[in-house]
């Protein structure tokens, strides 16, 4: 069966964040899922295949990172849909059927897609004791994300503190479900983005996220009370980097950004 690599939420090769994408028949043994996305060894892997019509979704999918099935991933929804148009599996809007309910991808003629996932609820919560020991920085604030995310959001002084994190990344297991989002605003408003973050996830097998769009489920309405805009842009700051554009619609947020396919090959197992 053919297996792609796509860099995901930029719009070069070598950069944004990587995902495997299988277009299948059916759903195979998870055991054989969980195999092929540790083979892969990226964040995140994606398996989909075609639903039957006249229903509410089009294509079932799923994701496994290296080391367990995960409820809700951007990156790798949106190299799912940029398999499906670039090679003419799906025209038009795509509506996948997930553990998060149905989420929905649009394509748009300059060639971004737009994804349209649930917001995450956002919980102010105690600085788990600890924390700024693991992460190297103390964090202002801390948000839980919800058990649809599992993350703990915290806001860090400015932006050259998160760059410039080298988190111990074992002590950082202990302070969430999934991971932490350590983000601040960006240092220059002019810059073409709003908003920094990085991502660890240290519990799922995944110790520094590239670029992680259902982060930006939370990040975009923290971000949208703080600085008072619907429509802003999120740069991961991570080594590999990615950009995505963010519009709060109340319970729903949009995430908008490229993908570049970099391997097309034929998985043989």
């Amino acid at each position: 069966m053919r297996i792609r690599i796509v860099d995901a939420f930029t719009d070069r090769p070598f950069a944004g964040n990587p995902a495997g994408v299988l277009l299948l028949d059916a759903f195979p043994a998870d055991t054989w899922l969980q195999r092929v996305a540790l083979e892969v060894n990226h964040a995140e892997t994606a398996f989909a295949h075609r639903l039957p019509e006249g229903g509410d979704a089009d294509w079932a999918l799923r994701w496994f990172t290296p080391a367990t099935e995960v409820a809700l991933c951007g990156h790798a929804t949106l190299a799912t849909a940029h398999v499906l148009h670039s090679t003419g599996a799906h025209e038009g809007p795509v509506r996948f059927a997930t553990r998060s309910g149905v989420l929905s991808a649009t394509p748009a003629e300059d060639g971004s897609i737009t994804l349209d996932f649930p917001t995450a609820p956002l919980t102010s919560v105690e600085i788990p004791d600890g924390l700024a020991e693991a992460l190297g920085a103390e964090p202002l604030t801390a948000f839980d994300t919800g058990p649809a995310i599992g993350d703990l959001v915290v806001e860090l002084a400015d932006e050259k503190t998160v760059v410039g994190l080298a988190p111990d990344l074992r002590a950082l297991g202990a302070a969430s479900e999934r991971g932490i989002i350590a983000t601040a605003r960006a240092q220059d408003p002019t810059g073409g983005y709003d908003f920094v973050s990085r991502c660890f996830f240290p519990n799922i097998g995944i110790d520094e996220d590239p670029v992680t769009g259902s982060a930006h489920t939370a990040l975009a309405p923290y971000w949208s009370e703080r600085l008072g805009g619907t429509v802003l842009t999120g740069l991961q700051a991570s080594p590999r980097s990615g950009r995505v554009r963010t519009e709060l619609r109340g319970e729903r947020t949009l995430l908008t950004g490229r993908a570049v396919t970099v391997v097309d090959g034929e998985l043989l197992a």
